[in-house]
């Protein structure tokens, strides 16, 4: 049970930054295939994850406007709490597990019930760019 609070609560923390983390590199003139994509692994950006999450569950830009706040709180709190080399791991999961449940508190606020449970699905790979926990594709007819 923990480890899947623990695995939710870091699918929250990341899961906004890191559909902005990812952008192509622009190919080359000369070149005649395109170059790979690059991937671009910064630190978390509040706005860019409330507008993201703004475009998914279809918030009102009051709704957007009050969770940047609240995004950008929990990413200085985990920041804070990654640096912090004087805890041991279980009191940094306890830790962890404090700021996602405060976090979602605040969301439970600004939130529709509707949204919310939107989140939740996406959290947990179920909803739309929840990630690679997709149903896998039907088996082929056997002969």
């Amino acid at each position: 049970m923990k480890r899947t609070v623990l695995t939710a609560a870091l699918a929250l923390a990341f899961a906004g930054t890191a559909a902005f983390a990812q952008q192509t590199a622009p190919a080359t003139p000369d070149s005649q295939t395109p170059a790979p994509p690059m991937r671009h692994h910064g630190p978390p950006n509040p706005q860019h994850e409330a507008k993201h999450l703004s475009k998914v569950l279809n918030l009102t830009p009051d709704q957007t406007a009050k969770l940047e706040p609240i995004l950008a709180d929990r990413d200085q709190k985990i920041a804070a709490l990654f640096q912090n080399q004087s805890l041991a791991p279980q009191d940094k999961h306890a830790q962890m597990k404090a700021i996602h449940q405060s976090t979602e508190q605040q969301l439970t606020g600004v939130l529709t019930p509707d949204q919310l449970q939107q989140m939740k699905a996406m959290r947990h790979g179920h909803g739309p760019h929840g990630g690679p926990h997709q149903a896998p594709p039907p088996a082929p007819p056997s002969a």
